[in-house]
């Protein structure tokens, strides 16, 4: 088996909801993104000072903290541990989770005549369109200066569901599921809206959702 493809299979240990990055000394090797949250490494960059890998290489001890927006510009929790062989620092394995905010529990949109707050049970789902964020709920919709990938990290995520680059969705308010081309799905909301389940999107909005 060769390294890839070992770094693969270990990949396939952690859960879908964590990014993971293996890197030498002085750059990833490897990355393997998650659904939830993704760094945009790719192998061959170099590891930036100030993230979990650069602290955990530099000191050669686990690292465990949070990283702010400023480094990849989205926050992130991780871990990264350092390795050794024959008594020489080789590289470092980091597992990367997505932030889980507290405390908040509405969302207020922009519409043609103000803003409106609303708590996000009543929120069916979220559409980027137009480069701008679309958030709809009963009888309301409105745009958001928050993009899909930040909302991510805000919403519950016992609730809500990316299945789509363009779209994220409230479970409850999913009436019905619909099978489509290639693996992928169509939902059909309470308010009858269809949305698509992209096939890169499609396995694990599966798993989630247990189907």
């Amino acid at each position: 088996m060769d390294n890839l493809s070992l770094l693969n299979v270990i990949g396939e240990l952690f859960s879908d909801e964590i990014s993971i990055a293996v890197s030498n000394t002085k750059e990833y090797i490897y990355y393997r993104p998650s659904k939830r949250i993704d760094l945009k490494v790719n192998p061959g960059d170099p590891i930036k000072e100030g993230t979990i890998t650069y602290k955990a290489l530099t000191t050669r001890k686990k690292v465990s903290e949070f990283i702010d927006r400023e480094v990849y510009g989205v926050p992130y929790h991780g871990m990264a541990v350092p390795f050794q062989y024959g008594g020489s620092l080789e590289g470092c394995v980091t597992a990367v989770y997505p932030v889980l905010t507290e405390g908040k529990s509405a969302v207020t949109v922009k519409t043609n005549d103000g803003w409106i707050p609303f708590s996000f049970e009543k929120v069916k789902y979220l559409e980027v369109k137009d480069r701008k964020t679309h958030v709809y709920a009963d009888g309301i919709s409105g745009t958001h200066k928050d993009t899909l990938q930040e909302f991510e990290y805000l919403l519950p995520r016992d609730s809500f569901i990316r299945c789509h680059r363009s779209f994220i969705v409230n479970v409850h308010h999913i009436q019905a599921i619909y099978p489509d081309t290639h693996s992928t799905f169509v939902l059909e909301m309470n308010d009858h809206t269809r949305i698509p389940v992209s096939q890169s999107y499609s396995s694990y909005f599966r798993k989630l959702l247990g189907f």
